[in-house]
């Protein structure tokens, strides 16, 4: 019997001579008889197993069979220039290959998780994408393999471009609108910051690429949702982990943590009780438990039915924006730019009205997700020069660039997310000579921002 394995829009389809013939086989999990055209087909994620299963029943003499699904081959890349290796990047790299050439490597901001892919790249030696969450991602990504390889036809896919080549960079959300057609040309997937893939479209798209070998890196894989157990299946599981405390003074920079409790004014406190009493007095009434999993979504809800919850809503932003902007916060921002005057320094605040009042009132540049591509790289490029010494932004710098100058940071305000946190201390961990970076967390006392601290501090970069 003959069987023949193709690749259809982000399925594999087994084809056989005769239905009958087709009926008789048993393919294995996740294969099912379509008998509607009397045909195997299984995600094309499954065609790692499928190809297996089909070796071996040639092995016995069973089968004989065509693999018309692969469309990907080797790279052929040579590298531009070779350094040795940190050694847990070396660690890192083979613990991946040992494992099967799949799974999720996990080291912090700043430690080179972009080289050991690249690594990986060289020494796989298959056609690969590289998917990534942002533009500004993607085109480092795009810089760093030419200066990598001697490959000059790197393709990318996303951000205007439609350039497919088989070594090639795209985005998430434009892999989620591809991968059916181009998902048979890779045999390698390299996910970066890979806790952005669990979700259902995104994950369907992993589903849809032949992929054998995939490749995961994050600094934080754990997900407020719990989700990332989902990585395991896409992706494969944890291969490799170092933490920041691990690699600090060595490979990182050494770091302090220094958390500022400031006080509101008598009449910000005045308008903040006043304020979380009418939110609070509301969801008592109501019922809403912001313990269990659709409290938020309830306040959300009901908030919305009636004047007394559209109040509580205004309350609830009112007292949420006192705490995390209250006056003496921006004074004391003022007061550590000074005291840091020769230190390049971030700052990081939780929305984006709250970064251009103190641009405006500090005379520095501002970074927003509304800030152009080409401005964005600009001021970049001149804080990593020194031409500007201090960016305020939000959240687009939490993750995907690159300011290796950065040694002080400022939280002025955030979100509970442990993720998140980290993040913004690995801005400013990139090792440059004897570096000391320091991360100051400002935080208003007696409010709920103090709560909203704990929780973003669960981790052991903190302890």
């Amino acid at each position: 019997m003959h069987l023949t394995l193709r690749f259809d829009a982000g399925t594999l389809v087994v084809d056989t001579d005769t239905r009958d013939e087709a009926a008789a086989l048993d393919l294995p999990d996740p294969c099912v008889f379509d008998d509607r055209i009397g045909r195997w087909r299984a995600p094309a994620d499954a065609y790692r197993a499928v190809f297996a299963w089909l070796h071996r029943q040639s092995q016995t003499g069973a089968i004989t069979y065509a693999d018309e699904a692969r469309a990907y081959g080797p790279l052929g890349l040579e590298a531009r220039a070779t350094r040795q290796p940190r050694p847990y990047q070396t660690e890192a790299v083979n613990a991946w290959f040992d494992a099967g050439r799949r799974g999720v490597i996990v080291l912090p901001t700043g430690a080179g998780k972009s080289y050991v892919a690249r690594r990986i790249i060289d020494r796989l030696d298959r056609s690969t994408l590289v998917v990534v969450p942002t533009l500004d991602l993607m085109n480092q990504w795009y810089d760093g393999l030419l200066a990598a390889f001697t490959l000059d036809d790197i393709g990318l896919l996303g951000g205007g471009y439609h350039d497919v080549r088989p070594l090639t960079v795209t985005t998430y959300d434009s892999a989620s609108l591809h991968m059916d057609r181009y998902g048979d040309r890779f045999g390698l997937i390299v996910f970066d910051e890979v806790h952005h893939l669990p979700g259902p479209t995104r994950l369907r798209a992993a589903a849809s690429a032949i992929a054998p070998f995939r490749l995961g890196l994050t600094a934080t894989p754990e997900r407020q949702d719990g989700r990332e157990t989902a990585l395991d299946d896409a992706v494969g599981p944890i291969v490799y982990r170092r933490g920041i405390k691990e690699l600090a003074g060595h490979f990182l920079a050494d770091y302090d943590v220094e958390q500022v409790t400031v006080s509101l004014t008598e009449d910000e406190a005045a308008r903040y009780r006043d304020a979380r009493a009418l939110y609070l007095d509301f969801v008592r009434g109501a019922g809403i438990r912001f313990s269990q999993r659709d409290g938020w979504g309830r306040f959300i809800m009901l908030s919305s039915r009636s004047r007394e919850g559209r109040r509580a809503m205004r309350a609830y932003r009112e007292q949420r924006q006192i705490a995390l902007t209250c006056q003496r916060k921006l004074e004391l921002v003022e007061h550590l730019i000074a005291e840091h005057a020769q230190d390049r320094v971030l700052v990081f605040t939780n929305d984006n009205d709250t970064v251009y009042t103190l641009s405006r009132r500090l005379l520095v540049p501002a970074i927003t997700h509304q800030t152009p591509t080409k401005e964005r790289r600009e001021i970049l490029q001149r804080f990593n020069s020194g031409a500007y010494r201090v960016v305020v932004t939000s959240k687009v710098l939490n993750e995907g660039v690159d300011v290796p100058e950065a040694g002080v940071a400022i939280v002025l305000s955030g979100s509970g997310s442990v993720r998140e946190h980290v993040q913004r201390l690995g801005r400013i961990l990139r090792k440059r000579g004897d570096k000391r970076a320091l991360l100051y967390e400002v935080v208003t006392g007696d409010t709920v921002e103090e709560r909203v601290s704990e929780r973003r501090r669960e981790h052991d970069a903190y302890r």
